[in-house]
């Protein structure tokens, strides 16, 4: 096998397994890297490696299990709500731009969460990968037969969440330029409009931003708090950019000098949107370029 000629393939399989396992593109990236350096040295060795793909994945795969068990106590201490890192879906760096569909999402990221790692590993490599399942034992080290229990079990979790997917593109595309206007324009009635009556909005600011510690339900309440942020926000220039982030929706909030302070990806479903999210975590935010200071912002608009 040449390392070279592989690594443009490998790398974006390595990076997809190993963001949906945890969450995390900066973590993934890490995998990855970690990951074509055991290729390179298995290949130093002289062992050959018939089914590159196969290996990568073996490799990314164990690398990410290694990486949740040590990361297990630090994201049970974590300040306030859990949400993953956005995946844009034009992200700049080819090893990034992976196929989004919905186990992408930030729900099913969330859900997995409940996941054990090897649960974790087994769900992803079949959902998403498509791997049979006596190639997810050989990777995962468990038979055949206990991965198809695992991943009975973990989809039944998964779908506990009660979230679907079965959204019309432009039905959503439409609600989120709706819900943009109503945004610039500060009006209260027309971010109503667009939110399904029970909307749950949860944000992370992982103790480095400014951040609701709880999440929020209700279209009233979430409408007029997201009001009140664009206030506060206009006339210090921030604008809103919309974009697509784990494979739906989005609102990327910048800085008048373009700098990201926040993420906001919608759920749309029946119509309406059900689910806002508003990643503020600025260690989350930074693969996509310069992050503001919300907290100084914040202090300039007083």
């Amino acid at each position: 096998m040449d390392l070279a000629v592989e690594v443009p393939t490998l790398r974006p399989l390595m990076f997809s397994i190993a963001y949906r396992m945890l969450g995390s593109v900066t973590e993934a990236e890490d995998v990855v890297q970690a990951g074509l350096l055991r290729i390179h040295e298995h290949e130093l060795a002289g062992e050959p490696i018939e089914r590159p793909d196969a290996f990568a994945s073996t490799v990314a795969t164990r690398l990410a299990i290694d990486v949740l068990r040590s990361a297990r106590h630090a994201r049970e201490v974590y300040v306030g709500p859990w949400l993953p890192e956005p995946l844009l879906a034009d992200d700049a760096d080819p090893a990034r731009r992976i196929e989004q569909d919905e186990t992408l999402s930030v729900a099913v990221l969330m859900m997995l969460e409940r996941l054990g790692p090897v649960e974790r590993a087994v769900f992803v490599l079949r959902e998403a990968l498509g791997f049979d399942y006596d190639e997810i034992a050989q990777m995962v080290e468990r038979d055949p037969a206990a991965c198809r229990q695992i991943m009975h079990r973990a989809r039944a979790r998964v779908a506990s969440g009660g979230v679907r997917f079965d959204v019309d593109d432009a039905d959503a595309a439409r609600l989120t330029d709706e819900f943009l206007e109503a945004l610039r324009d500060g009006d209260v009635d027309g971010v109503l409009r667009v939110l399904a009556p029970d909307v749950l909005f949860t944000a992370d600011g992982g103790g480095k931003a400014p951040a609701i510690q709880h999440p929020m339900s209700g279209d009233v309440a979430v409408a007029r708090f997201l009001i009140g942020l664009m206030r506060r926000g206009a006339p210090l220039g921030v604008r809103l950019e919309p974009t697509v982030a784990n494979a739906e929706h989005a609102v990327r909030i910048r800085t008048a000098d373009g700098a990201t302070v926040s993420l906001l990806t919608l759920h749309v479903e029946g119509g309406a949107v059900r689910s806002i999210t508003n990643q503020l975590n600025p260690d989350k935010l930074r693969h996509m370029g310069p992050v503001g200071d919300l907290f100084a912002l914040l202090c300039d608009g007083v």
